[in-house]
């Protein structure tokens, strides 16, 4: 009985001192694993970080040549905006600004009309302004030319000798007679559309400021 109890000792120590050890040996890997993985958890937190800031640089990066390119585009609409309009107001010095009458009166009435409001019966020295006045009328309206005290001598209002006329064929008739100043009757061709006829005749007129 002594041997047996003896030998069972002997065995249960052999078998405590071959798994003890082995047992106390999961405790360390355990460790490293949960090591391993909170490094591999950093470095795709760091990587990911990493990508979002790259992300939101060529974001930035992107809006400031889109807003860079706006405002190029804003300037250079502008500027057309001014060019435009730079234009526009030489062409309408160029042209004039107009007012047709909706009135009869005589050519001197009427030219003191237009002189009231701080303008004179229109000058027609061009073609493209003959071409111009005469698609603004439908009736037959005075235009800023007449003879002088001097008689046979047209001149504009402005005291300028017409450089080209736009005379009705046979017109002017009556240099020295009583008809002294023109009209532009728009029922005839546009480039032969003058006639002179006597100034107490009432007609519409055209003002040119």
């Amino acid at each position: 009985m002594e041997i047996e109890a003896v030998y069972e000792n002997v065995e249960h120590k052999d078998i405590n001192h071959t798994f003890g050890p082995q047992t106390q040996n999961h405790k360390p890997a355990e460790g490293k694993a949960k090591k391993c993985r909170g490094s591999r958890c950093l470095v795709l937190i760091t990587v990911g970080l990493g990508l979002i800031c790259v992300l939101l640089l060529v974001f930035i990066i992107l809006l400031y040549f889109t807003i860079t390119a706006e405002r190029d585009l804003i300037k250079s609409y502008k500027n057309t905006i001014e060019e435009l309009q730079a234009n526009y107001t030489d062409r309408m010095q160029k042209k004039g600004w107009f007012f047709m009458s909706s009135e009869l009166k005589s050519w001197s009435d009427s030219r003191q009309y237009c002189r009231d409001h701080g303008a004179d019966l229109v000058i027609i020295n061009t073609e493209e302004k003959q071409r111009h006045i005469s698609s603004l009328v439908s009736e037959r309206v005075w235009i800023g030319l007449s003879h002088t005290e001097q008689e046979g001598i047209m001149k504009w209002v402005d005291n300028s000798t017409p450089n080209q006329g736009f005379w009705l064929k046979g017109e002017p008739n009556d240099l020295h007679g009583t008809e002294d100043c023109v009209e532009l009757n728009p029922e005839n061709p546009i480039l032969k559309n003058w006639n002179d006829l006597p100034c107490s005749g009432t007609r519409h007129w055209i003002c040119e400021k």
